[in-house]
C-alpha cells in the first residue's frame, strides 16, 4: 500500500513529495514517484504525521483499564483510540489493591502476547501508583497507597507474562524506600516519573542519579514551585533533562498561561502530552470530580452525570458516540496546545510521539516516520483536524 502526500513529516525534515510504501505494518519506503496504474491513497493536501503515543491513560470511550481490567475493556481502549489520533498508549492504573494490580499486568501481557493490529497498540503498563503521597493524593483512593516496596515491585515484575510489559512507574520520591524501588525499577527498564508527591529540591536531587526521568501530569498532583522551595514542579524546570509530561489541555486543570513558561523553560524536547482520561463512562462506583463540580453515578448500562445544581443527563455508556464527548480526546487537546502555543509541526511531533517513545524506549519502532518502523501515522490538516489515523498500517480512522 502507499501513501501520497506533498507533507510528509521526517525526522528534522519534510518530503514535500512522496509516496510511503507499507507492507505488513512497516513503512519499508519513501520513494519519489511509482509506476502508472499502481493504485494509491491521495492525502495530496494534507500532512502525514507519526500517530500520538498516551503514556498516561486510564480509560476511552467504552473502555476502562482502570475501573474494569477485562481484555474486552481494553479492547474497546484499542479500538476507538485511532478516533483521537491515538496509535500507542500505556494502560495505567491507579492507587489499586496489590492483587488487582498484579492482575492488570498479567492481563496487558496477554494482549501485548496477542501481537492483534486491529486498533491502537498497548506498549505495556503504567502504574500510577501505588507509592504515592497522601498530600497529593488527587482523586486516588489513599487506602491503597504503600511506602516504597522492593518486595512489592518484584510482584509487580513477576505478574509480567510478556517481558517489558511495566514501562513506567509514578511515584512519590520523598516516601522511605524510594532510592531502593527506584534503583530495582532501573535495572528492570522500568522509567521512573515523580508524580502525587511532596518531594523536596533536595529529595529529587539526591535520588535523581538513580534512575527518575520525569515528571507526572506537571504542576498537578505535586508541590508547587516557592522561591525557598521549588517542590517538584519547580525542580521540574530546573533539570533540563528531566521531562515533564502534560495531561490533556482543557485549561482547567493548567491554565495556557502555566503551560507556556513551562514550554519557554524546557522547550519541546523536555514535553510529553498526554490526556490522563479515565473512560469516565466506565467507572464501577460514584465519583465526584472536584474541578467540574459533577458526581458521576452508574446505573447498570447508563451513566449519570449530576451536576452540583442538580440537574442531570443520563447517557448510555456502551454506545461510543453518545459518551464520548465526556472527556477531551487527545487530538481536541493537541488542537487547543496548537492555539494557545503555535508549535511547528515538528515541535508538536516531539511533544506528541518522539519524545514518549525515547522516553519508554521504544523509538526503535515508534515515535517516527521513517523506513523500518511501524506505519503508524496520522492525516491531518495544518489546524490538526484528523482526516484518518493508521495504526501499523491499518486504516483505523
Amino acid at each position: 500500500m502507499y501513501l501520497y502526500s506533498k507533507n510528509i513529516y521526517l525526522p528534522n525534515q519534510v518530503k514535500k513529495s512522496g509516496y510511503l510504501f507499507i507492507e505488513d505494518g512497516i513503512i519499508k519506503d519513501l520513494v519519489n514517484q511509482i509506476e502508472d496504474g499502481v493504485p494509491f491513497e491521495d492525502y495530496s493536501d494534507y500532512l502525514l504525521i507519526p500517530g500520538f503515543i498516551d503514556q498516561h491513560l486510564h480509560g476511552w470511550g467504552t473502555g476502562s483499564f482502570t475501573s474494569q481490567k477485562t481484555k474486552d475493556s481494553i479492547y474497546e481502549m484499542q479500538k476507538h483510540l485511532p478516533d483521537v489520533g491515538v496509535t500507542s498508549f500505556l494502560a495505567t492504573s491507579g492507587a489499586e489493591p496489590i492483587d488487582d494490580i498484579v492482575h492488570g499486568i498479567q492481563l496487558c501481557g496477554d494482549i501485548m502476547n496477542e501481537d492483534n493490529t486491529f486498533g491502537a497498540t498497548l506498549l505495556g503498563v503504567h502504574l500510577e501508583g501505588p507509592f504515592v503521597s497522601k498530600k497529593n493524593k488527587g482523586m486516588m483512593n489513599e487506602d491503597c497507597f504503600k511506602d516504597p516496596s522492593v518486595e512489592i515491585m518484584q510482584r509487580f515484575v513477576d505478574a509480567q507474562v510478556k517481558d517489558g510489559t511495566i514501562k513506567l512507574m509514578t511515584m512519590a520520591v520523598e516516601l522511605p524506600g524510594s532510592k531502593e524501588v527506584i534503583q530495582y525499577c532501573h535495572k528492570n527498564g522500568i522509567q521512573i516519573s515523580v508524580g502525587h508527591s511532596s518531594a523536596t529540591f533536595a529529595d529529587i536531587t539526591e535520588l535523581k542519579q538513580y534512575g527518575i526521568g520525569g515528571v507526572t501530569h506537571m504542576f498537578s498532583g505535586m508541590s508547587g514551585f516557592h522561591h525557598r522551595e521549588l517542590g517538584v514542579a519547580g525542580t521540574a524546570l530546573y533539570y533540563d533533562d528531566l521531562y515533564c509530561e502534560f495531561a490533556k489541555q482543557t485549561g482547567m486543570t493548567v491554565k495556557p498561561e502555566a503551560f507556556a513558561i513551562a514550554y519557554k523553560l524546557k522547550g519541546p524536547n523536555r514535553i510529553i502530552m498526554t490526556t490522563d482520561d479515565i473512560g469516565v463512562a466506565q467507572t464501577d462506583k460514584e465519583r465526584y470530580h472536584y474541578i467540574r463540580k459533577q458526581t458521576f453515578i452508574p446505573d447498570g448500562n447508563k451513566f449519570i452525570v449530576r451536576n452540583d445544581d442538580g440537574s442531570e443527563i443520563v447517557y448510555d455508556r456502551t454506545n461510543y458516540d453518545e459518551i464520548k464527548h465526556l472527556e477531551l480526546g487527545y487530538i481536541y487537546s493537541i488542537q487547543n496546545l496548537n492555539k494557545n502555543i503555535h508549535p511547528s509541526v515538528h515541535e508538536m511531533i516531539k511533544m506528541t510521539s518522539e519524545n514518549s517513545a525515547k522516553y519508554l524506549n521504544v523509538y526503535d519502532r515508534k515515535g517516527s516516520l521513517e523506513v523500518g518502523k511501524d506505519a503508524d501515522i496520522l492525516v491531518i490538516d495544518k489546524d490538526y483536524n484528523l482526516y484518518a489515523t493508521y495504526c501499523m498500517g491499518r486504516k483505523c480512522k
